[in-house]
């Protein structure tokens, strides 16, 4: 097989936006080699690559593509959460309660819709007082941080399955009501000629899945998703095209008659003795900084492959002098007589004791070299974050081995959505977090494609502002500014409130001044009392103790007890002064105005501090929310907002596409 690309410093050759001229170069250094595009659902971004597929069919290409369903991944697990009459669940990604969902086997998203939750701490670092928010009104961040137009289908077990595991028939209500979800959603998006064009495309889109499910040979997830990514890519191109739909399930089938498979080469150098030390200390130093678990972390003989074994789970392949150890859910055990030399003893041991249709899968980082010898992956840019350790870990084993591993390049595609829908004429309806930065509530494809950068620059420097007003009379100086309308009487309001509030605040002063005093006069009055009742005993021990004393000092020891009393009485009358001020700034403090002006002043900062996070929110939802919708869009929105093909065909003519190498 020829080496896609020759090796550079950089890690992608220079970008290039013609697609026929990229797929032409390949033909000139991997001819006949396979397109892949693998995905775990067939309702987001996969069905985009529709657009290769025309392509190839344009140019008379007998290049075949493969589109895969990634099932030999875990279906996705909500965190604390447990299902009681349920095994799977659709729910919303946010920031609070769902903070550590992923979900990518079943997945949906409306028109302008991704998976991109508002961070509580995007919100704290635009000033957002969280705190004040959830303690006025609690679960409020549950929404305000919720990633819009998008969800996602989730186990409700505390191991979740494999995702070619997943029965249909325990799916397919949330499944048929996540698409349903997401198809009402992005006709709320659309309006005139245009909502009822897609509507009639919505029905076949919906027939599509049901005739999926209702197929006898559909038992898993998988069986539909494969039997429906053909349709799918005919859906999305508005035209008949010839491709193979495969699952990965099927791909890394791995027994006696696949074992000699190129894509298992890799696998065979981390089982030959002669090689397997230098390709585990490759793939330790290219995992190394990444979060991904050195081999050690998983046993003794661990290797970077584990096995799927259907209806009993996925686990690290472990292997021994005498056997080996599948770190399945309930560990899984092998028995050589003899140590493995070759992967071929393994794969005839698999196939014995477990049947053939178990699947060798490479982890994050062995997967794409696995598969790149034999097969073009293709990736939108940005897909697949290990591809840099993958590289990284082949070429340590190239250099270390002195081989060439042969592999094939990634053909990466960089997609302009938003850009490209200025191609049609559609109008519009935005949703409501859109509707403030594009200053509509509807408006044309073209307006929208030449107003998302403006907006996008905007709502990022609005991000700046709200960032630098920490005070609550800024904010709201900031609003009536920015909003006008009823933030310019709220304005007016508050900043009266705060001049009543600020004269009540020197009449308490005058009040503390006072008390104050009256403290001073206190001590003063008890220290007297005290260097009083000190001199009366120094006199009587003095002058009069076993003495027989003249009338004189009598009457002076008798005149210290006198002024001790009078000690006593203006000690006590200032006292009542004291609670007399006390009680007078107490009721000046409960006075029911001045209880009024606090509230009012209160809600008014909260309600400034709550359009100040719905602001943000939008700020976030109308810049990474559509960034991440842009580069990854939703493939069956396209015949559905444009039915002629435009928009898809502008999308491939715009987009920057490149091989990235493997090696």
């Amino acid at each position: 097989m020829i080496t896609s690309a020759p090796k550079e410093s950089s890690d992608v050759a220079e970008p290039r936006s013609d697609l026929g001229s990229l797929l032409a170069e390949l033909d000139h250094i991997a001819p006949d080699v396979p397109l892949l595009g693998l995905g775990q659902t067939v309702f987001w971004d996969e069905p985009m690559k529709a657009g290769i597929v025309m392509e190839l069919k344009r140019r008379g290409s007998s290049r075949p593509y493969y589109a895969g369903v990634h099932d030999t991944d875990y279906f996705a697990r909500a965190p604390r959460t447990k299902g009681k009459n349920q095994r799977f669940k659709s729910l919303p990604h946010n920031d609070t309660t769902t903070k550590e969902i992923w979900s990518a086997a079943a997945e949906f998203s409306s028109l302008f819709g991704s998976e991109t939750p508002i961070r509580r701490e995007v919100l704290a670092a635009g000033g957002v007082r969280l705190h004040r928010l959830e303690s006025g009104r609690p679960g409020i961040l549950d929404s305000l941080t919720e990633a819009w137009g998008w969800r996602g289908v989730v186990s409700l077990e505390e191991e979740p399955p494999v995702a070619a595991d997943v029965p249909i028939r325990e799916l397919q209500s949330e499944l048929i009501s996540g698409l349903d979800w997401a198809i009402t959603e992005t006709l709320k998006c659309l309006s005139g000629e245009s909502k009822r064009i897609a509507n009639e495309k919505s029905n076949a889109l919906r027939e599509m899945l049901f005739q999926a499910l209702e197929s006898k040979s559909a038992v898993t997830l998988s069986d539909i998703y494969e039997s429906m990514l053909p349709k799918m890519f005919d859906f999305v191109a508005e035209e008949s095209l010839t491709i193979h739909s495969t699952r990965t399930s099927k791909l890394l089938q791995f027994n006696g008659a696949t074992s000699k498979l190129p894509r298992f080469e890799l696998f065979q150098l981390f089982v030959d003795p002669a090689t397997s030390t230098m390709a585990k200390m490759a793939y330790n130093r290219a995992v190394k900084g990444s979060g991904v678990f050195e081999l050690d972390r998983f046993g003794a003989g661990a290797t970077p492959f584990e096995l799927y074994i259907p209806g009993i789970g996925r686990g690290t392949l472990r292997l021994g002098d005498r056997g080996a150890v599948i770190q399945t859910p309930k560990p899984q055990f092998l028995s050589f007589k003899k140590r493995p030399m070759d992967i071929s003893e393994i794969a005839y041991a698999i196939e014995k004791k477990f049947g053939p249709n178990c699947a060798l899968v490479g982890k994050a980082v062995a997967l794409i070299g696995m598969l790149a010898r034999e097969f073009i992956f293709v990736f939108h840019e940005g897909a697949s974050a290990y591809v840099k350790r993958s590289r990284l870990m082949h070429q340590e084993i190239e250099q270390k081995l002195q081989i060439d591993l042969k592999m094939n390049p990634i053909l990466r595609l960089r997609y302009d959505a938003w850009g490209a829908i200025g191609a049609t004429c559609v109008w519009l309806n935005l949703p409501e977090p859109l509707r403030r930065p594009f200053g509509a509530d509807e408006l044309c494809s073209p307006s929208f494609a030449e107003r998302w950068p403006v907006v996008r620059a905007e709502q990022k420097k609005l991000f700046e502002k709200f960032s630098n007003l920490r005070r609550p009379v800024e904010l709201i100086r900031f609003l009536q500014e920015t909003l006008g309308g009823a933030w310019q009487s709220q304005a007016d309001e508050y900043l009266l409130l705060q001049s009543q509030l600020a004269n009540l605040r020197g009449q308490i002063e005058c009040y503390v001044e006072k008390r104050h005093t009256l403290y001073q006069q206190i001590d003063t009055l008890k220290m007297e009392r005290v260097a009083l009742e000190k001199d009366k005993g120094d006199y009587f021990r003095s002058q009069i103790y076993e003495k027989s004393p003249p009338e004189e000092s009598l009457k002076a020891w008798s005149n210290f007890q006198n002024r001790i009393d009078q000690c006593a009485l203006d000690l006590e009358e200032v006292k009542i002064e004291m609670r007399k001020l006390g009680k007078e700034q107490g009721a000046l403090s409960k006075a029911s105005e001045i209880q009024k002006a606090h509230a009012r002043r209160y809600d008014i900062e909260f309600e400034a501090e709550l359009i100040r996070a719905r602001l943000l929110r939008d700020a976030v939802i109308a810049t990474d929310g559509l960034e991440h919708a842009n580069l990854r869009p939703t493939a069956w929105q396209f015949p559905m907002v444009s039915p002629d093909g435009t928009w898809l065909s502008r999308v491939f003519e715009t987009a920057y596409c490149y091989l990235e190498p493997l090696t």
